[in-house]
């Protein structure tokens, strides 16, 4: 089914209006040939994909499921491997074991993945020892070495990203629909991880899902249900030039989705209801979500979602709350019950990352693992409180043990985060912390 003229007029409408956070490209030839390549390519998923992670975001505004959303803050195109990819896999399936066993509740299984390669930055330049150059914006846009060359925005990235999300795609698919994520196979999710009090809480775990999974054997109870998984990709819809080139029309209604992610977000920095990103991805059949942080009114959650699913349908529109673990019991009781009051539908899903962040007297830019715990106990504190769902989870995550956030059960501090300090933006939670999240995210579902 083709378009109607005024869906197509619609999706041009964002170059009309205000765009923040956006590379300047040296050429704009250059730009518009990448752009014009990437319209051509093939779509990286479909839109009854989309739809169907809508139907399960709308369970989770209902409290019939909880997302979980999980990732690296900025994918790389060198560490787009089938190991990275896999341990980042596994641990979400683990931390969704976990929650499923231990709270009984189905999990949305969402990945920061297959298309994260941009960021939003505080500023457009980065000065060192009094050289000025463009900010390092997320492989999709430059590199992160530190020269006039490996820092000019080239947008043969676009199309690198394409094929990085491509191929993570292709894994993911793999990993989930092909064995790889049989609840039977549990305990080989845990193979390859480093020991830990984590992974000792995991095998525990595991033990019983064993034991219960034979229990249904010998009952009779058909498998299938638990030979694969739904994972779906997601990333901040942050480079317009590239969300609109992925923009197709569905064949089978004639609408628009955005193909680059089953899900998308914008982020606090792009919000703005009478901006560009708020326009395009209004236009797109997808569910979407927004970044709203401490400073965020009901006014605007109410505006934003009059503009973003105007039809009021469930699952369309995710707020994502950035809170801080100190503002958050504060800030947030605000906004939920306004939006609450409103009769907006709407999936609240905690990011306890972005508002913790701190840099540590050697430099080093981290997170309090405490904090973070803290905050998703705000969340489900106000939530708890004012009759409202607590719907999800999104954190930054890796598979990898590296050095990044201080605290958890191994009690991670300031003289060990140069061992393995690896990310180029925001730090990740490791696979121990990130499974001690899941027990405590479990017990607090259970409450």
């Amino acid at each position: 089914m083709e378009a109607h003229p005024e869906v197509l007029d619609g999706l041009e409408h964002w170059r009309e209006l205000p765009r923040v956070q956006q590379p300047t490209y040296p050429s704009q030839p250059a730009l518009d040939a990448a752009v014009k390549d990437l319209a051509a390519m093939p779509p990286l998923v479909f839109a009854g994909e989309a739809d169907k992670l809508t139907e399960r975001l709308a369970e989770a505004s209902r409290g019939d499921a909880f997302v979980l959303q999980g990732g690296d803050c900025a994918e790389t195109f060198a560490h787009n491997t089938a190991d990275a990819i896999r341990t980042k896999i596994m641990t979400i399936l683990q931390m969704s074991a976990v929650l499923t066993y231990g709270a009984s509740v189905p999990v949305v299984k969402m990945g920061r993945m297959a298309g994260q390669y941009a960021k939003p930055r505080s500023a457009d330049t980065e000065t060192r020892e009094g050289v000025t150059l463009p900010a390092y914006r997320g492989d999709a846009v430059n590199a992160h070495g530190f020269t006039e060359d490996e820092r000019m925005p080239d947008p043969q990235r676009l199309l690198r990203s394409y094929h990085a999300s491509a191929s993570t795609l292709n894994l993911i698919r793999a990993f989930t629909y092909g064995g790889f994520a049989d609840l039977r196979r549990v305990h080989e999710w845990n193979k390859g991880f480093m020991r830990n009090p984590a992974y000792a809480r995991f095998e525990v775990l595991a033990a019983e899902i064993d034991r219960a999974v034979r229990f249904m054997g010998a009952a009779g109870v058909d498998f299938e249900a638990i030979k694969t998984v739904e994972f779906y990709s997601s990333h901040e819809a942050l480079l317009l030039d590239y969300e609109r080139a992925l923009t197709r029309i569905d064949s089978r209604t004639g609408q628009p989705y955005d193909t680059s992610a089953h899900f998308v977000w914008i982020g606090e920095r792009t919000r703005q209801v009478d901006g560009a990103h708020v326009d395009l991805l209004s236009r797109v059949k997808n569910p979407v979500g927004v970044k709203l942080g401490p400073t965020s009114t009901v006014s605007d959650a109410v505006g934003l979602a009059e503009k973003l699913n105007p039809e009021g349908i469930p699952g369309r529109l995710t707020f994502i709350t950035r809170m801080g673990a100190a503002r958050v019991r504060e800030a947030l009781p605000v906004l939920v019950e306004g939006v609450r009051d409103a009769g907006i539908p709407v999936v609240w899903i905690c990011d306890p990352m972005h508002g913790n962040t701190i840099t540590t007297e050697n430099g080093y830019k981290t997170r309090e693992f405490s904090s973070i715990l803290d905050e998703v106990k705000g969340f489900f504190e106000v939530h708890s409180a004012l009759g409202t769902v607590p719907g999800g989870l999104h954190v930054e995550l890796t598979g990898d043990d590296v050095t990044e956030i201080l605290g958890g059960a191994e009690e991670l501090d300031e003289t060990r985060l140069a061992q393995r300090y690896e990310t180029l933006v925001d730090p990740r939670l490791n696979h121990q912390q990130a499974l001690e999240m899941a027990f405590a995210v479990a017990e607090m579902l259970r409450d």
